[in-house]
């Protein structure tokens, strides 16, 4: 891969300029401050045991054999971090404080193509061999980063022209410290707030692109879980109920339909339609239960039923009824159902959309059905567009996730995503300024921006490395499509997708 003339000539610019940041003029002579030297890497201590991401400091992006590739020469990139294999590294000891980076998913190591020496030499990965282009010494920066250093060249591995697109290659650059050179070592599995780039707040205020999701991801209203033997089961709008299954929580295959023969029982509702809405999966007494919607745009003459399964796999699941419903003369709408167990094993749904907002119901765990007559208020905005609750619990507070505005428009959609908490389930719920979500409350954690156009109906999936946000947006065509980030929590316990 070669480096145009006019990147390289536009990165040497520059480098100059930012050389030039650190020199200043004392006594009529040039006192240069040490920008370029490496200082001892007396906090770069790494565990040769122990599987690492790293995270590049000015992007938040981990590094990434592109494609997924277990060939010799292929390129190493940036890319949203989600903890596959191939974002997974160890640092295998090469002696005199020089390590190869090893990885997980291929074998292979960290390399230098054609062990060049000049700025701007790809890095990729290549079979593990004695030579000194596969080795790297760790040295110091601020806040707990560290800048990785090739024992052949003596230069740093660098994010290429400081992009923060995933897909961004990655090359050797003769050492600056800047913020591309930076690196955040993080065990696999390490839940936290991650650091932001220098001068931005904490949380981030630029929302991330989604992480990288690949085969079938046109999806709407998505809802996922783990599965008890490993990898995931999503549901989500479609004929039946749409089913899709992946191994690794970024390769998504469809799996058929909950009732690929159709749901008679739910036309009442639907106007005949086979296609039924917004579902929600959980994984409770050794089989899945999925509450799903009926209805049909604009109306609130809509229902909740109830199916479970032993497997999950289309076909298998069996009906167990209407489980709460609507009509026209209610000043609510049964759609857009989330199952929630509270710590003391009560079972809660959650629903609505418009009318006079998100309601809640307790469940009787015995039959998964509505427990009781009373219907509670979580949140509302005056009749204005509010939908698809998500009731999760996580420390000491439960935090309630909807959707504001509109959905279903394509690239011309306002969905976003809002969140308020409580220490009770059933409420009340407040924002981070203290309004209630029964007024209006809500504090935005994700909005259109880019090409991500109008993300929402969102559920969260608590998986063994940390909390994940799981939403649908719109591309500029207007085709829904699967987004997943991963949520950190700040120092006052608020969520943020990263």
């Amino acid at each position: 891969m070669s480096v145009p003339q006019q990147l390289r000539s536009r990165r040497t610019r520059t480098a100059t300029v930012m050389l030039a940041l650190g020199v200043a003029l004392s006594g009529g002579a040039i006192a240069v401050a040490p920008i370029v030297a490496a200082p001892a890497a007396s906090a770069a201590t790494v565990d040769t045991s122990t599987w690492y991401v790293l995270l590049a400091r000015h992007s938040g992006k981990a590094l990434d054999v592109y494609d997924l590739a277990t060939t010799d020469g292929a390129p190493i990139v940036q890319w949203a971090r989600n903890d596959g294999a191939w974002q997974q590294w160890q640092f295998v000891d090469a002696g005199d404080g020089h390590y190869r980076l090893r990885s997980r998913h291929s074998g292979k190591v960290l390399d230098i193509r054609d062990s060049s020496t000049a700025d701007g030499a790809d890095v990729v990965q290549w079979t593990e061999q004695s030579r000194t282009s596969q080795q790297f010494r760790l040295a110091d920066s601020d806040a707990g980063r560290v800048r990785l250093i090739n024992r052949n060249s003596g230069k740093a591995l660098d994010v290429w022209e400081r992009s923060t697109a995933d897909g961004a290659r990655v090359s050797q650059w003769t050492d600056w410290n800047g913020t591309n050179q930076q690196w955040q070592l993080l065990p696999v599995g390490t839940i936290g707030t991650p650091t932001p780039p220098p001068g931005t707040p904490n949380p981030p205020m630029a929302y991330p692109a989604p992480m990288r999701v690949t085969g079938d991801t046109g999806i709407h209203d998505p809802t996922i879980v783990r599965r008890p033997a490993g990898g995931y089961l999503l549901a989500h709008t479609g004929d039946g109920v749409a089913l899709k299954t992946s191994t690794d929580r970024v390769t998504f295959r469809d799996a058929g339909a909950v009732f690929p023969g159709g749901a008679p029982w739910t036309t009442t509702y639907t106007g005949g339609s086979r296609n039924l809405w917004a579902p929600h999966l959980t994984y409770r007494n050794n089989q899945y239960y999925l509450y799903y919607s009926a209805s049909t745009f604009g109306s609130n003459r809509s229902a909740i039923f109830l199916a479970t399964s032993p497997t999950g796999a289309a076909g298998s699941w069996t009906d167990r009824g209407l489980v709460i419903e609507s009509r026209t003369s209610d000043n609510f709408n049964a759609i857009d159902p989330h199952l929630t167990i509270d710590d003391q094993g009560r079972w809660w749904l959650s629903f609505g959309s418009f009318w006079s907002g998100v309601k809640m119901v307790a469940i009787d765990p015995a039959t998964g059905r509505r427990a009781d007559g009373a219907i509670r208020d979580l949140a509302g905005r005056g009749g204005g567009a509010i939908e698809a609750p998500t009731l999760v619990r996580r420390g000491a507070y439960y935090y309630l996730y909807v959707s504001f505005d509109r959905c279903c428009q394509g690239a011309a959609s306002t969905y976003r995503v809002m969140v308020g908490r409580s220490t009770s389930v059933t409420g009340p719920f407040v924002d981070r300024a203290g309004t209630p979500m029964t007024a209006g409350g809500g504090t935005q954690i994700l909005a259109g921006h880019g090409s991500v156009n109008g993300p929402g109906h969102q559920d969260v999936l608590t998986d063994s490395d940390g909390d994940y946000l799981v939403y649908h947006y719109y591309a500029a065509n207007g085709v829904a499509l699967l987004g997943v980030n991963r949520l950190g929590y700040d120092a006052a316990g608020w969520p943020y997708v990263y």
